[in-house]
Formats: C-alpha cells, structure tokens, sequence
C-alpha cells in the first residue's frame, strides 16, 4: 500500500500579503473554500493509500492538524521540524519512518502548496510512476511545458523505460530565457515538478550512498523523537546538525536509478501571483477576482479583496491584494519580484510580513480589530470542546462580551457560564479560563486594558495542548 507523504514546511512569502511566516501558501485558500493543502490531501481519495505522513514546522503544527481533521484524515503522522531543512532531510525521516513501521509501499512526496487541474491525469501518471518505483526506480514526475519558463527547474528526458517514462538523463537548474526557449524548441525537456515516488527502501540506500550524513543526522533525530498528542517531534540538536539540501541534490542528480513520468495535468506550483492568475477562473475582461470586488474598464487584472470594497476603474495587467493591514498593487509581470521586497520589509522590522491578520491556535482564532496605547479589542472565536489555557495576566485586566455560543469561565475557584449578549470581567492577576462548551463555535469581543497588551503577559498554569 502506498503512504503519501506531505511536504507542508514551506515558510515562503512569495504570495504577499496573503502568505505570511506564520502562515505560508499551504495554509490559504487560494483557488476556492479549500486551503492548498486540503486540495493536495483531496487528491488521495479514491487511491489505496495508508494515512499520510505530513511534515511541517513546528510552528505551523496546530494549523496543520485542525486543517487535516476539516479533510476528514485520519491517523496521520504530523513529523513536526524544528526548521526547514530541505526536501531530503524531510523525505528521509518519512522513509526511517514508514521503514520501522513495516510500510514497504512507495511513498508519494507531495508538495501542500501545487496545483493540478487534471487529478485523473496525475493518478494516471502515478500508476506508471508506481510500477517504476515497485521495480526499484526513484521516481518523479516532468511536467510537460507549455512555455519557456525560466522560473523552474528542468528534466532531461533519456533512454525510454517501456511504456512507463524515461531515465533521467539530467537535472539542469532555472536557465535563461535562450536555453530555455531551446529546451522548450527541443521536446525532451521537462519542468521538474518535486512530485517522487519511490519505495522506503530505496530511498533509504539511495540517501547512504550519496549523501550519508543526512540519513545519520535523521536516523538519530527520530531515534531520539518524542511524541506530544497528535505530534511527533524528532530531536531538535541531531535534526539542526543536519546538512540542508534538497532530495534533487542529494540524490537525485546523483542516482542512476533516476527515472522521469511525463506529466500533462494542469500543474503549476503557483509560486507567483502571475502563477496564480493563470489557474484561476477569469471574467470576460480576463480578470481573476475574489471577494467584494468591482471592476470597470478593467483587463487582465488579479484582484484578492479580504476585508473591504476594493473597485478598479481604467487599469491592466496588476496584481491587487487586500487584507487589513497591508495592501499589495503591483504590475502583474512583476510579481516574480516580489521577494525582494518582502525582504526589504522584514529588515524594517515590519510584523506585515510575519504575522496575519487573523491569528490561528489550537482552540480556534482570534483577530485584533482596534487597539492603542492601554487598550485592545479582539474577536475571538473558540472551536467547540475547545478550552483555553488555565492563566493569569500581570499586567491587564479583560472584558468578554459574548456574541455568539455560550462561554464556560473559570474565574480563582468559581465556575460559571456566560450566554449570548452576556459579559463578565476579569481582574488583572486573577486566574481564569475560557471554555466553549457547546456544539457551535462561540464568538466574543475581548477589550482589554492595561499598562502592557503583549502575548508574552500570559503565565499559563494548565494548558491541554502542551504550551509553556
């Protein structure tokens, strides 16, 4: 049986402002209602496959577990990095793994944050991919180009295995627009997709041959893992010691055992906004919109709108995204760019390009919609079963409005619940917890205030989910 294995650690910025460090491409929902990663783990329905092993960072766990139980998954393993570290210290812990646990079927290496408008043609493409992978072959995919696209890597298509795809003849990094104009002109040149199968097995002996300090540096990382609810934490010292690089690197570019299944299904690894623009659905004026967006006398535009209105009058070609705190335009052949500028926000210290808007935990969100100098107002919304830490503040005293739902509080030793239209107040350096005791979400309005407002003015005393 095959395991899917989901690379979910990318901590990339290049979909600015919508992707953040503390919420990356895999996170968003980008083309519909579905995040990108519920899209990659909708792709497994219908295949014979053992629950998924997903690897993600450590900061990301709790995003990645409430959006694997939305797609209805069960028992998968969350393998949670200290940091990203490449594909091939992560493709080698899923081998050391699903190895000791007996799972000797390929494993298919998905990247969270792809699209593929054909799933019939990419589970085609896996059928041959597996009979490869079941002979011993370390499989990926070459997507079939449909233009000379100097923004990705390139398959050399070699000798034909069967029926079934090529030897790999070689691996050629992002070229110049001449060569890949050529490669494009010549046929047997494949964009290189980060799509593999290969048996545990093999992957395992490929990685001791051709790179055998990172397969020492993860055997001892999960030698020494520790398991936290839904989690699995492999050792952070022996994980960090570990070489960074990429499987293509390590092995691939190194192997004879490479082989190529052409591809023809629609991918694209939406690494831009132009990228995006190209898979999503677009108007009579060849504009992609999403939210509350009017455009007059408009071509050819990306319009992303989170909070508010956003209305374009006489414009072409531009990228417009909206959320509220920051507002991106830029002209849409740009958007490649975008990096540097991130880049040259982050060393303004700007939190834009850290945090969002919204921020995620283990019981639910909350959003902070007004604040000053002693005060701050957040909506919150708690999942339901869910429960906050048993905490107390120095330093500011709260005020909870509840809109929607019903509240259990803890306040010292009392107990109580609050209803819709209800309040209750919290002290500054009383202990108190907040609870959803109900089958809806509940939903309130915080106002605190005080001498300091930070995150870091919370001492958690009990805590289900392991924070400090």
């Amino acid at each position: 049986m095959m395991t899917p294995v989901i690379l979910a650690g990318g901590n990339g910025v290049r979909l600015w402002p919508l992707s953040r460090r503390a919420r990356p491409k895999q996170f968003l929902s980008l083309e519909d209602d579905r995040s990108l990663l519920a899209r990659t783990l909708s792709r497994l329905q219908g295949l014979a496959v053992a629950p998924p092993i997903v690897i993600c960072q450590e900061a990301h766990r709790f995003l990645a577990a409430e959006q694997l139980r939305q797609a209805g998954i069960e028992g998968a393993t969350l393998l949670l990095e200290p940091e990203g570290r490449g594909t091939a210290p992560a493709i080698a812990l899923a081998a050391l793994l699903a190895h000791r646990e007996g799972r000797e079927g390929p494993l298919l290496v998905l990247p969270s944050d792809h699209h593929l408008g054909d799933d019939d043609a990419f589970r085609d493409a896996l059928t041959r991919a597996t009979r490869l992978a079941e002979a011993g072959r370390l499989v990926t995919f070459g997507v079939v180009p449909t233009r000379a696209e100097t923004g990705f890597g390139y398959l050399q298509a070699g000798a034909p295995l069967g029926s079934e795809g090529f030897v790999v003849a070689r691996f050629v990094e992002k070229p110049d627009a001449a060569r890949a104009e050529a490669f494009l002109a010549a046929g047997d040149h494949y964009w290189n997709s980060g799509i593999f199968v290969l048996r545990p097995v093999d992957a395992l002996e490929a990685l001791s041959i051709h790179a055998p300090a990172i397969l020492d540096a993860c055997r001892e990382a999960l030698d020494g893992a520790a398991a936290d609810l839904d989690f699995l934490r492999p050792a952070q010292a022996a994980f960090l010691a570990c070489p960074a690089e990429s499987i293509d690197v390590a092995v691939m570019e190194r192997t004879d055992r490479a082989a190529m299944v052409p591809l023809d299904a629609g991918w694209s690894d939406i690494g831009s906004w132009q990228a995006l623009w190209e898979v999503l659905p677009h108007d009579d004026g060849d504009n992609a919109l999403r939210g509350d967006v009017i455009c007059e006398a408009s071509r050819g535009l990306l319009v992303h709108a989170e909070s508010r209105l956003v209305a374009t009058l006489g414009v072409e070609d531009l990228v417009i995204v909206e959320t509220s705190d920051a507002v991106l335009v830029a002209d849409r052949a740009s958007s490649q760019a975008l990096r540097g500028l991130v880049e040259r926000l982050e060393a303004s210290g700007r939190p834009e390009t850290r945090q969002t808007p919204t921020v995620f935990r283990p019981w639910g969100h909350y959003e902070t919609v007004d604040g000053g100098e002693r005060h701050q107002v957040k909506h919150i919304t708690v999942k339901p079963g869910a429960r906050l830490s048993l905490q107390l503040h120095h330093h500011r005293a709260e005020h909870w409005i509840v809109v929607s739902g019903t509240a259990r509080v803890t306040l010292d030793d009392e107990t109580f619940l609050v209803g819709e239209n209800e309040s209750t107040f919290i002290p500054v350096g009383r202990v108190h917890c907040l609870e959803n005791p109900g089958l809806i979400p509940l939903e309130l309005i915080e106002v605190q205030s005080g001498s300091y407002l930070g995150e870091d003015d919370i001492v958690r005393l009990d805590d289900r989910y392991g924070r400090e």
